[in-house]
């Protein structure tokens, strides 16, 4: 039950809260603008740190963090997330999850076990045929679709975020995401950093100006209100 990464101290992975972020490696998407390419393709070298070593850093500063963040790669891939979780809730605290959608069935699991206080979720493209470009993969927009249901339907804090890939996705794009996110709590149009992506040609690539995003974040507000924008 180890972990490929691990950050014993973030003020940036969980909005308000002083965390801790485990790293599991593996991931079903090939996002070409994916910026951590090393915990996706299999063979990369990674960190090899056991899961006891995490938990006993957590026990010792559980007075001093708030939560931990499972992030990737993919963490519902991993057949130990359960446990993890478990264990990090015995000790206090609270659990974000970062996750690209793929695993409905786990995710409901989790938030029906009052395993997760919190979830980031990303969404990278329309709920149609343009996902596959996006994701890297065939036939996965219905699984995401499904976990943005059960998210919007959960009632614990969440939020939804798409990374804004300059050849990608056009403002109408960006809209209709918006507009099958309805009920949603929060959207997140988050800046595409070109330095480190799983297609190298993308690092030529210049992000989008400020002003090109707020003025996306301003037509998505007609279908979620509370839209933000990560990253300018």
């Amino acid at each position: 039950m180890n972990v490929a990464g691990f950050i014993k101290t973030s003020l940036l992975d969980w909005d308000g809260c002083i965390a801790a972020t485990v790293y599991l490696s593996g991931c079903d998407f090939r996002c070409p603008f994916c910026h951590n390419p090393d915990l996706v393709m299999p063979g990369r070298a990674l960190d090899d740190i056991a899961w006891e070593d995490v938990e006993a850093y957590l026990r010792d500063n559980s007075d001093f963090l708030d939560g931990v963040v499972f992030s990737g790669g993919e963490p519902t891939l991993s057949p130990f997330l359960h446990e993890m979780v478990k264990r990090v809730r015995s000790l206090g605290l609270k659990v974000k999850l970062d996750t690209n959608g793929c695993m409905p069935e786990v995710l409901d699991d989790l938030i029906g076990a009052g395993l997760v206080d919190f979830v980031s979720m990303d969404v990278k493209a329309p709920l149609d045929e343009r996902y596959d470009q996006l994701c890297g993969v065939p036939g996965q927009a219905e699984a995401v679709r499904r976990s943005a249901e059960v998210l919007i339907s959960s009632g614990i804090d969440h939020e939804f975020r798409t990374t804004v890939v300059p050849i990608y996705l056009k403002q109408k794009d960006i809209e209709d995401i918006a507009r099958s996110l309805q009920g949603a709590k929060r959207f997140v149009l988050q800046q595409f950093r070109p330095k480190i992506t799983l297609d190298q040609n993308l690092g030529a690539l210049d992000p989008l100006p400020g002003s090109a995003l707020r003025s996306m974040a301003e037509a998505a507000r007609r279908h979620v209100p509370n839209v933000k924008v990560r990253g300018i």
